[in-house]
């Protein structure tokens, strides 16, 4: 009788390596269809990917945004992150516009993946970007789906151009208006009382400053939801739609690529509408309050040629509330201070503190190791300070590098002036005269 004898590997099984696999998805706001919405997308991917025995499932990065820019799309950064640090092998997404809308965007962001290994995989153009020809098409693709981008903003500016020519707005918020589905505006009595009494107000004699602090001291807040400042309560002052007018097209976009927001200084057309919807300020007193805005300006805005430029200007900032330190002159000694501080007292930024002109200096020699403050030097090398807490400066220079150093109050003896020290001399010969018998 045969014997039959079979072998047995008691090997241990050889373990084989998934590919990590994560999916990356973007809709514009408004723009996609129902069965291209985020959610489906999300959806579709976690299915793909997880039904895939070869394949490790690592996330789903989806971003919502009305820009295909790198920069705007909080989910594509962790995305690359995780590239970074080793996590993903094989990215999928839907088509090459919903990666990136511009070939220098696209290209980069391909390139670094491909250094990394990650390769990427375009499902609409069947694209692999580690296979030997998928640089070449993507830069080919790439460029339509710029032409497309660029094309889908002309669209979009001529339509805002369109109701610009017939006094429509075709977005818009501000305090006391709002936009109606025809492109009128319609008034919100509740926001209308509180414009109607920054206008009362101004005509008074009340200043910017004092009327945004009254507002935040009462807890009111703009239109969006934070506090006031003297910049907002100007820009309602001067915005001619209180009175029933529209000036449209003070701003435009850049372009298509980077979708800058810039002031238009007489490079587009701009339309002045009148009468085009209900006011809330009437045309005289909207006047009136223009007349008495540029009176104050004359008055306290001091003429450029007198208006100097100091070595810290826009240099320094406060760690607390995070705006600038600004120069200012008191009784005994120049100090730079943080302008929050300044204008709105401790309760707005409880931890700033005046740092005395001549401490700056010496702290800035101590931070560039030389012995005599060189403002060429301090230019060169020092890009920002930072004030993290009281009689604490945090320097970074230019290439990244910090350095911390702490000052000293000045000593009484060293605030008072020659005037001060005469002053109080004065003061005790009188005292012992009138001691003497």
């Amino acid at each position: 009788m045969e014997r039959i004898v079979q072998q047995v590997d008691f090997r241990t099984p050889k373990k084989i390596k998934l590919l990590r696999v994560a999916a990356y998805a973007r809709v514009s706001n408004g723009k996609d269809a129902m069965l291209h919405s985020l959610s489906a997308q999300v959806s579709y991917y976690n299915t793909l990917i997880q039904n895939n025995p070869e394949w490790l499932f690592c996330g789903i990065y989806a971003d919502e945004a009305l820009t295909g820019t790198k920069s705007n799309r909080a989910e594509f950064q962790k995305m690359l992150t995780a590239c970074r640090n080793g996590e993903i092998d094989l990215v999928i997404t839907k088509s090459i516009s919903r990666f990136a809308r511009n070939t220098v965007t696209l290209l980069e962001t391909v390139r670094e993946l491909k250094d990394l290994g990650v390769d990427v995989f375009f499902e609409e153009q069947n694209i692999h970007t580690m296979s030997a020809d998928g640089e070449l098409m993507l830069t080919i693709l790439s460029s339509y789906a710029q032409e497309e981008s660029f094309s889908a903003s002309e669209n979009q500016k001529w339509r805002i151009r369109s109701d610009f020519q017939q006094g429509k707005v075709s977005s818009m918020r501000m305090l006391g208006y709002k936009r109606t589905t025809d492109g009128s505006l319609e008034i919100i009595p509740e926001e209308a009382v509180i414009v109607k009494r920054i206008f009362s107000d101004y005509l008074s004699g009340i200043g910017k400053l004092k009327i945004a602090n009254t507002l935040n001291e009462e807890r009111i807040l703009t239109i969006n939801g934070c506090t006031w400042t003297t910049e907002d309560i100007r820009r309602i002052l001067q915005n001619e739609k209180y009175a029933g007018n529209m000036l449209l097209q003070k701003s435009y976009r850049e372009n298509h690529i980077t979708k800058k927001c810039r002031k238009n200084s007489g490079e587009l057309p701009q339309y002045y509408v009148e009468e085009s919807h209900k006011p809330i300020i009437e045309t005289q007193i909207f006047k009136s309050v223009q007349e008495l805005f540029k009176k104050r300006s004359e008055l306290f805005t001091p003429p450029k040629s007198t208006v100097a430029v100091y070595p810290f200007t826009g240099k320094i900032l406060c760690g607390c509330c995070g705006k600038n330190y600004r120069r200012k002159t008191t009784a005994t000694v120049i100090v730079w201070i943080c302008s929050t501080y300044n204008t709105k007292g401790k309760k707005y930024c409880p931890t700033a503190k005046q740092i005395p002109e001549e401490k700056l200096y010496a702290a800035c020699c101590d931070a560039l190791e030389i012995s005599d403050f060189n403002e060429d030097i301090f230019r060169s090398e020092i890009q920002q300070i930072i004030v993290p807490a009281p009689n604490q400066l945090e320097f970074i220079f230019h290439n990244s590098a910090m350095k911390t150093v702490e000052w000293q109050d000045r000593s009484r003896s060293e605030s008072w002036t020659d005037e001060m020290r005469k002053q109080a001399g004065l003061i005790s010969k009188e005292r012992r005269w009138h001691k003497c018998p």
